[in-house]
């Protein structure tokens, strides 16, 4: 499906799926890094069951090492983003989620339910999973309710009915949904893990969901592409949002001395 076709599916049903996006080199690197993450930083499930009680997260993915930097700005998936957004969009958050044998369904949502808009919006949050595992109706696939981004309301909590259908995909594969669609990561009847990385994005004016100034030491952040440091928020949604003293960011970031960028 072209950028068109991924759109128009987004727009329609509010998720689309990019299959075989990803290298299958990068798959493994991915897979074997958070699984070192796990072991060095003595991470366990959560004891509530919106994050899972049987689900491992690592947060803040951006700053535990270089090999992150590749996913924010992958050349198949962020595009998409854009068109959804525009391209002032900033990285909202980067984490993974291993859902582990014996999980529970997670109660459906949307990842636009706390900010104070009247629904239907504008889309203002659009998200991602990279399939680092298969995702199968019966290890967790994603659940999604098509179309659900349309409505004028959120979810209620704790076990809503509504006809959702599993993300199903083969590793390797993205799923993109608008953060208004409901959705909510499914029970793990199986005994393997379903892994994935939630890559979410939102609008360049949005407060982002993880704080990437401060989560990211700057020695680290100096080290990013300027494409990145701008989704990161190291830089200006419309030539304005974001300044110190009319400057950019960016310039301060590299200590090249400030460049006046705002009322020029």
């Amino acid at each position: 499906m072209d950028l068109a076709g991924h759109l128009e599916r987004m727009s329609k049903d509010g998720f689309t799926i990019v299959e075989d996006a990803i290298d299958p080199d990068l798959v493994r690197a991915l897979r074997e890094d958070l699984y070192r993450l796990e072991r060095e930083l003595a991470v366990v499930p959560a004891a509530n069951i919106f994050e899972g009680t049987h689900t491992v997260r690592i947060y803040n993915l951006l700053a535990r090492g270089p090999l992150y930097q590749q996913v924010p700005t992958h050349d198949r998936i962020l595009p998409i983003i854009e068109g959804v957004l525009d391209r002032g969009c900033l990285v909202s958050s980067l984490s993974s989620i291993a859902i582990d044998p014996g999980e529970a369904a997670q109660p459906l949502h949307a990842d636009d339910q706390l900010i104070p808009l009247p629904k239907p919006h504008p889309s203002i949050i659009c998200n991602t999973m990279w399939a680092l595992t298969d995702f199968t109706r019966a290890n967790g696939a994603t659940r999604l309710v098509p179309g659900s981004h349309r409505l004028d309301r959120s979810p209620q909590p704790f076990g809503e009915p509504a006809a959702w259908i599993p993300g199903e995909m083969k590793a390797g594969s993205v799923l993109v949904f608008d953060g208004s669609l409901w959705h909510g990561g499914g029970a793990n009847e199986t005994g393997e893990r379903r892994l994935g990385l939630a890559m979410n994005y939102c609008a360049g004016w949005m407060r982002q969901q993880e704080n990437q100034q401060l989560g990211i030491p700057l020695d680290v952040a100096r080290t990013f592409s300027p494409r990145l440091r701008r989704l990161a928020g190291f830089g200006l949604y419309k030539r304005l949002l974001g300044h110190i003293d009319k400057c950019s960011p960016e310039d301060l970031l590299d200590g090249t001395g400030p460049r006046r960028v705002v009322g020029t």
